[in-house]
């Protein structure tokens, strides 16, 4: 009887052990974070976390407060000996547009990492919602992503009213010249899935693909969306006269939508909510 009990207390601490070293407890939440992404840096800034960040890329430029960041580079190659001076107790990478080889340089440092893994519209909520848990903040990230997720599915609701079988052909033009379009599993060609459209792009079998004059005006998209971006002014003009056939061109269906899709953040649904705002002034 002894030794039942005995290798039940064994049993017993076996299992606790490998709870506690299966599971470890969380780390006391970061003070000097490092972001290498301009979405996250977006993200950190909606938690309320503007603060504890440290240092950003030069493609971070939002919010305004984000500008005065010490900066260490790029997006696809900052400098680790930027970062290494700031002294991080996190640096923060996405799986979307992070090189690989970043993260292990940093890992070979033992510098803590964590790598946000949304790329899509659909997975944002919950990767914001884990990110906070991850910091310590997890009750305002959830906040922050049922709100998100609500305005998802009521554009899925309103979307789910519409024929499936006649929807409108549209198209996003990342850059007039060469003509760069939104293709499959962009953040911009889900928006138009969520909202109803058809992207002409969506077989390319590149997410940006470059596009031909004549594919597009053989598609005949019904709208026609060009992301903002300063200098492209001139080109975009260029663009719309080569493609003054297109009856979207010719019945001024042609809508400028700002930057906020090309970051998966919390300003992508004002970018969802601009493109809805102007599928409803076409009347499509």
């Amino acid at each position: 009887m002894k030794a039942i009990k005995s290798f039940s207390s064994i049993l017993l601490c076996g299992v606790l052990f490998f709870l506690l070293t299966s599971y470890p407890a969380q780390a006391a939440p970061p003070q000097r974070i490092v972001s290498l992404a301009p979405n996250i840096t977006e993200i950190l800034f909606d938690l309320g976390l503007g603060k504890q960040i440290v240092a950003v890329t030069t493609y971070c430029d939002y919010p305004r407060e984000a500008l005065s960041k010490p900066k260490i580079g790029g997006f696809t190659n900052p400098s680790i000996e930027a970062i290494v001076t700031t002294r991080p107790d996190l640096v923060m990478l996405t799986e979307d547009g992070n090189p690989r080889e970043i993260l292990e340089k940093l890992k070979k440092l033992r510098i803590r990492t964590y790598v946000f893994r949304a790329r899509s519209i659909d997975e944002l909520p919950e990767a914001i919602r884990q990110l906070g848990f991850f910091l310590g903040i997890g009750k305002e990230a959830d906040k922050k992503a049922q709100a998100m997720q609500a305005q998802l599915d009521r554009f899925k609701s309103e979307t789910a009213k519409r024929s499936p079988l006649n929807k409108p052909k549209a198209i996003f033009v990342i850059q007039p010249e060469p003509l760069i379009v939104a293709g499959p599993k962009t953040a911009m060609d889900e928006a138009m899935i969520l909202l109803g459209l058809k992207n002409i792009a969506g077989g390319s079998s590149a997410r940006y693909a470059r596009y031909s004059l004549e594919e597009t005006l053989r598609q005949q998209p019904q709208v026609l969306f060009i992301g903002k971006s300063k200098g492209m002014e001139e080109n975009i003009k260029k663009l719309l006269k080569r493609l003054q056939r297109l009856d979207a061109v010719e019945k001024g269906k042609v809508y400028t939508i700002r930057e906020t899709l090309y970051r998966l953040g919390p300003r992508m649904l004002t970018g969802l909510n601009e493109m809805k705002a102007a599928i409803d002034q076409s009347g499509l």
